[in-house]
């Protein structure tokens, strides 16, 4: 018997090789040496970090839409060249799901940012971009001692926190309804079909507002290069954020099961930056504010700025204030503690390892 979805199989070779052809255009501003080829992602640094001593930042990049790029967008709109002044970056430039990726679930994505980390010397500080803020979270609840600290920008963490137009959107959707949209895409989610059904009105943004700037004439094109790119995302993948996070709620309730362990955010010690603009539409602030409550042991700096959602992540304003602010306070909480300078009697001392907030690692 013919395959009732078989017309709609051509689909996703389709989507990846459109998705492909346009990432190949979009190049990174800073981040020019790439560390490792995974499957669900491509790890990127700079070439010039090589050896370069510190608590290395790697950059969850968002894991929705749009390519990791919006990190390293250009000379002036670059988030990794500010995080600089905290230590050697890092970036995952997650790949737009091919057929071959269509079984991956978030434990395939936790297990292979798990690799990235024990890449940079197996501690790390997070900073997780929209989704990548949940999925960094995540693994700093299952992997606390390698995380020395985390940075949330523009997160989505309690999603009954405030109202928005992508949990109204899920709850108003049957979970068979997603199942049937998925088979007929041969178990992908193209990323345009995505930001259709989501509302292309509320997810898009102009360059100016991104920037927080009048583009030049290179800059509106390099952002519109960028903004057409969308970026497919595996079946299970999407299922599962979409169930768990947007309808569930389970990261806020202490309910997330990762990598065969339930995940509880108030097992996060290491210090937590945020960063939410007061206009956005897509993670209202107190989406990302939420975690403060969530994560007792933790000490939490909050910064509300004025911009949009994706000026959080590329506009100049935010990156000359306060992503300035947070560079700042990773790069000294991410000092080695000091030794005691008060005198150890001979007969007291004794030989302790080093804290994991102590730990230095030379990266790749």
């Amino acid at each position: 018997m013919a395959d009732f979805f078989e017309p709609w199989r051509f689909w996703p070779a389709v989507f990846a090789s459109l998705d492909a052809c346009a990432g190949a255009s979009l190049p990174f501003a800073t981040l020019d040496s790439v560390l490792l080829q995974l499957p669900t992602m491509e790890l990127r640094a700079r070439a010039a970090d090589k050896g370069r001593e510190g608590v290395p930042v790697l950059i969850v990049a968002p894991l929705a839409l749009h390519d990791a790029v919006i990190a390293d967008f250009a000379p002036g709109f670059s988030l990794a060249a500010v995080l600089d002044a905290a230590g050697p970056v890092a970036i995952t430039r997650w790949r737009s799901a091919t057929p071959e990726m269509r079984l991956l679930t978030i434990d395939s994505y936790l297990a292979e940012l798990n690799v990235a980390v024990d890449e940079l010397g197996g501690h790390a500080a997070l900073v997780g971009l929209c989704q990548g803020g949940w999925l960094a979270s995540v693994y700093a609840a299952r992997f606390p001692a390698k995380v020395a600290a985390l940075t949330l920008a523009g997160a989505p963490i309690d999603l009954e926190a405030a109202p928005s137009q992508i949990v109204e959107h899920v709850a108003a959707t049957p979970p068979l309804l997603m199942q049937s949209y998925l088979t007929a895409f041969g178990g992908l989610a193209p990323g345009e079909h995505r930001r259709m059904v989501w509302s292309r009105a509320s997810l898009d943004a102009t360059a100016r507002e991104a920037l927080q700037r009048e583009p030049t004439a290179a800059q509106q094109a390099a952002f519109d290069r960028w903004n057409a790119f969308t970026m497919a995302l595996p079946g299970p993948f999407f299922s599962e954020a979409t169930e768990w996070l947007f309808r569930e709620n389970r990261l806020a309730r202490g309910r997330f099961c990762a990598l065969g362990r339930m995940c509880d955010l108030s097992a996060i010690e290491a210090p937590i930056f945020l960063l939410m603009a007061n206009a956005d539409i897509i993670i209202p602030p107190p989406q990302t504010l939420a975690i403060k409550n969530l994560c007792p042991r933790a000490r939490v700096r909050a910064r509300l700025a004025e911009g949009v959602h994706l000026s959080l992540f590329m506009g100049a304003d935010m990156l000359e204030g306060a992503w300035r602010e947070i560079a700042a306070d990773l790069a000294q909480a991410l000092q080695p503690q000091r030794p005691s300078k008060k005198p150890i009697r001979a007969a007291a001392k004794i030989n302790r390892p080093r804290s994991s907030q102590s730990r230095e690692s030379s990266v790749w």
